[in-house]
């Protein structure tokens, strides 16, 4: 087997700048004066030139309580009748398990979506009144 070699053009030596006018001397890249062109110059990070910088332009007010937020995973009746059986016991694990609630939620809520044909018992689910009377009409239980 013969060597790989990398593609043309993808190795390429580094600049090496102020060593003469012949590469990148005199200015070695900076342009000619001003406060990026001097040694230690430049500006803080975030500043405008002397504008109001938009971390000062913002309002900055209030709490939020996003990182401690609850989201409920949606699961509809029409999901419950295809995946479980007669006499299945709905839990949140179970819905993780075939795939009903995805990721990490750790909290679900049956809705009143479709119709249920099967009589199941849900266990430890939220479910909204709508859908608990479905549930109860089919002969299931919410424990």
């Amino acid at each position: 087997m013969g060597m790989i070699k990398a593609p043309k053009g993808a190795n390429r030596k580094k600049t090496i700048v102020g060593r003469g006018v012949a590469s990148k001397g005199r200015t070695c890249g900076r342009g000619h004066n001003g406060q990026n062109s001097r040694s230690g110059g430049g500006v803080r990070l975030g500043f405008e030139g002397g504008q109001m910088p938009l971390y000062r332009r913002l309002a900055r007010r209030g709490f939020t309580n996003g990182p401690f937020k609850e989201e409920y995973a949606v699961v509809s009746l029409d999901e419950i009748s295809l995946t479980f059986e007669d006499g299945d016991i709905v839990t949140l694990d179970a819905l993780k398990e075939t795939g009903l609630v995805k990721g990490a939620r750790t909290q679900a809520k049956i809705l009143n979506n479709g119709e249920l044909t099967k009589k199941v018992v849900i266990d430890g689910v939220k479910v909204s009144a709508s859908a608990i009377e479905k549930i109860t009409a089919a002969g299931g239980e919410i424990r």
